[in-house]
Order: C-alpha cells, then structure tokens, then sequence
C-alpha cells in the first residue's frame, strides 16, 4: 500500500487540529502517513496547538510562517515542496477524513496507475453538531468506479459545475507535481481547476459505497456564497473553466465545442438565478440585471434560452407580485423538477 502525505493549512483553526489529525493517522489502518500542519501567521494560539501535536507523534511536522503568505501559497509549498509520499492529501484543518477514507483510496491508486487521482462522497456536517455516521465500515476492494480523464474532464464542461468539495480528494504526488500546483490568479476556483488539469494527463477513480471525507460548515468557510455571492460565483467558474482551455486545450478533442457547452451551461444558471430571485422576491438583493449582462457575454444568443423564456413572465408580471404567483408558473416548476432530479442523480454517482 502506497504511501500519503497529508498537507494541513492552517489559519485561525488551531481549535479543529487535533481532530483532524486524528482522522488522519488514528483512523487509517494499515497506510503509511506523513502529516505536515503549516500555520500560515495565525495571530491565534494556532502554531502552539500544532507544535503540541507534533510533539506527541513524529509523523507530524509543523512550519510556521512569520508572515501571512495566502492559502494559495500554503497549499502549494506543502504539496509542491513536501510531500514526497506516494499519494497526496490537502486537508483543510476544520475539515477530517472518514475512518479508512486513505485505506479505500490507497487501494484504488495502487490497482490502477493510470489513475491521477480519486475522489469520493463527502458528508457535510455544522460545526458544533455530531458528526452523521458515515458509510463504509463494512467497505470491501472493488466498490470503484474508473473513468478515462477526458471523458470525465467533458462531463465537467457539459455541466460548467465542479463535483469535488476538496477534502475528499487523493491525487498521485507525481501527477501533482506534473500539473502543478493551485493557481493564484483563481483564489476562489483553484480547486476544480487543478483537478480538471489533472484529469487531462490521468484517469479518475470515484469511491462507491463509502463516504471519504467531512466537510465542517461555519461561519469562516471561504467557499460560502450568499445571494450577493452568486454572480461571483459563477464568474469564478467561469474563469477556471477558461484557464484549462489555454493550459490544457491541446489536449482536449474538439475544445470550441467544450467551450460553447460549457458557456451555454453557465448562461442558463445565470438567467436561472435571476429568475429565482424574481420567484422568492429577492430582486432587491441578487443582482438581477448583472446576471443578465453575464449570460449575454457567455452565451450571445441568450434571449433564445428557456430560462429566457421564464425571466420575460417574470418581468412582466413584476417582482411584487411573482412571489404569490409563481405556483401557477409553470416553467419554474419544470426548472425545479429537472435541477432536483439531476443533483440527486450526481449524488449517487459522484460524476
């Protein structure tokens, strides 16, 4: 069984360590574990409560910057400069693994060398609630799923969404250090942008059956977005979708037309978005009409979409009034419909 490092950052999460740690190497049977904690200047009693930890385990290693360098920075000096196991881990310190999530992953990666990396289901949890009991207790070798990279890299352009929460993730350290590492001009959208890359050079193993990681919901969580968010948000995909076009669109088979789907698909969530807000009188607060202005850049011929369609209604009737109408929509009911039974499908696959 392969070896893992395990690369913790840590910021103001001196309080989550030592149960992330402990994720990490008490509940791993079997795999061979390296863990480095990088505090990254918490101005907190953070770097305190990792040197505690390393003291008490000498598969722990600590650095302390004395100076704030940036999650993107912090993460590739750990994955980049580290870890030299066979496999690496970035694990965000308020985040931990299911007991045998390395077990599970380990063996897959060690099945199939072509396989970059594996990613599997992961449960979110609120901070200060019981962790919900996670499946794959009774896990056996063999509930996986391989897929060739580019056909998983299309699924992702097909439906411009990302289906990794990060934590869950096990990536070959060579094909790490292939593609690099985070990139900085995308803070907010490194992460499905470096597993997309990934997914250009290597397969794609998904864990079945099991669920591979925890991800701790609270206040500080960078990746929460409010309804002012979602223009953002949608940007930021955007732009780490662009990004794999130039850096990996050689290697893509018909890369104009990964684009167009890809631009289509985010126009549609765009015109969604603000057909959402005309439905649960949020106008006042979802930029409505910048959400317009991004679907007309990413998709010029816009007005020809359904969600178009909707949004006109929507408009003529008005945002006063949508609200106590919109059971008799019948658009926004089908728009439901379909959004739900797709993510519950992309919750049982994990593709």
């Amino acid at each position: 069984m392969g070896s893992v490092s395990v690369v913790i950052p840590c910021y103001r999460y001196g309080h989550f360590l030592a149960d992330c740690v402990r994720s990490v190497l008490d509940e791993q049977p079997g795999v061979d574990v390296r863990v480095l904690i990088i505090d990254d200047a918490s101005p907190d009693d953070s770097a305190d409560r990792a040197r505690e930890l390393a003291a008490a385990d000498p598969r722990i290693t600590v650095q302390v910057h004395e100076a704030n360098r940036g999650h993107i920075a912090t993460y590739n000096e750990g994955l980049l400069e580290w870890a030299d196991g066979d496999y690496s881990v970035l694990l965000s310190a308020d985040d931990r693994l299911t007991p045998g999530a390395l077990v599970r992953a380990t063996a897959l990666l060690d099945a199939h060398p072509a396989v970059g990396f594996v990613y599997g289901h992961p449960l979110t949890f609120q901070d200060g609630s019981a962790l919900p009991p996670a499946r794959g207790a009774d896990w056996h070798s063999g509930q996986w799923a391989v897929r060739p990279g580019l056909w998983w890299l299309r699924r992702r352009f097909r439906t411009a969404e990302g289906c990794i929460t990060s934590p869950e993730v096990v990536i070959r350290t060579s094909v790490q250090k292939r593609i690099g590492g985070y990139d900085p001009a995308l803070p907010h959208s490194g992460d499905i942008e470096m597993w997309m890359r990934a997914a250009s050079v290597a397969g794609v193993g998904h864990i079945r059956g099991a669920d591979q990681a925890y991800y701790r919901r609270h206040a500080a969580n960078m990746s929460t977005v409010d309804f002012g968010g979602q223009l953002d948000d949608l940007r930021q995909r955007r732009a780490a979708f662009e990004s794999v076009l130039v850096k990996c669109g050689d290697a893509l088979p018909d890369a104009d037309a990964w684009a167009a789907d890809m631009r289509r698909r985010l126009a549609r969530q765009a015109l969604r978005r603000a057909v959402r807000a005309y439905d649960k009188g949020l106008t006042g607060t979802v930029p409505v009409t910048e959400l317009v202005t991004f679907a007309e850049d990413c998709w010029p011929e816009y007005r020809r979409l359904p969600e178009y369609a909707g949004l006109k209604v929507r408009r003529a009737v008005g945002e006063r009034a949508m609200p106590y109408l919109r059971p008799l929509v019948v658009s926004a009911a089908v728009n439901r419909g379909r959004e739900w039974v797709w993510w519950q499908s992309w919750r049982r696959r994990g593709w």
